[in-house]
């Protein structure tokens, strides 16, 4: 332990944790780098669900927890969370693991989980206007449909306005470029430069705002 610490650096991320009920398992730590799942780290779990991985970060960025239960289904094995430097905490349970997992120590991740909830309740609405559009059995007149497609052109309108004006509003956190490339990249260019205009020169150089960049530079082109 106090070799571990005397290594610890500003960008050392130590990711702990337990996994209620799950006996055998191997766990994995994983990003993408380069469009690619990369396996950072693994640990073989047996007759206990806790679990400790430690690396260093290059930028906060989206990290990825598989669990390999070795039951051969693999539904509902990973669970995805906002990485940076410091201890994050991820309580979780073998069965629900993706779904009712907490997890604390992250603000990028309480961001992202803020910008989530909101646009989860939006994409069911979304969603459900498809739906209405596209049941054949449901006898809607011309006028309805058109009402119907009219209502789901102006709710996505208004996922991409939220998106765009919460990725503004939290300027300061990494969560504003990973939104811009991986949320709405295909958002007009002078929305994406909005965002990348007002961000600090940290955020603007983390894996997300050097994609932002590249993103940005391509479309002018």
């Amino acid at each position: 332990m106090v070799v571990s610490c005397a290594r610890d650096t500003e960008n050392t991320m130590t990711v702990s944790g337990n996994i209620k009920g799950l006996k055998k398992g191997t766990l994995y730590l994983q990003h993408v780098k380069d469009t690619a799942l990369v396996t950072v780290d693994s640990l073989e779990i047996e007759g206990d669900g806790s679990f400790t991985f430690q690396t260093e970060l290059e930028s906060p960025e989206l990290f990825y927890l598989y669990l390999n239960k070795k039951d051969n289904n693999d539904v509902n094995d990973r669970l995805s969370f906002f990485a940076e430097p410091g201890l994050i905490t991820i309580k979780t349970n073998w069965n629900t693991f993706d779904t009712k997992a907490k997890i604390t120590g992250s603000k990028s991740h309480e961001k992202l989980q803020e910008y989530q909830k909101v646009m989860s309740r939006n994409n069911v609405r979304s969603l459900e206007l498809m739906q209405m559009s596209a049941n054949q059995n449901a006898e809607y007149s011309q006028q309805e449909l058109d009402s119907i497609e009219l209502l789901y052109t102006r709710k996505i309108q208004r996922n991409y306005i939220y998106a765009i004006n919460f990725a503004i509003n939290n300027k300061d956190s990494y969560i504003a470029p990973y939104i811009a490339v991986k949320e709405i990249p295909e958002a007009n260019i002078i929305y994406l430069d909005s965002i990348a205009s007002v961000l600090p020169e940290n955020v603007s150089n983390s894996k997300y705002g050097k994609e932002l960049t590249v993103l940005l530079a391509k479309n002018k082109s």
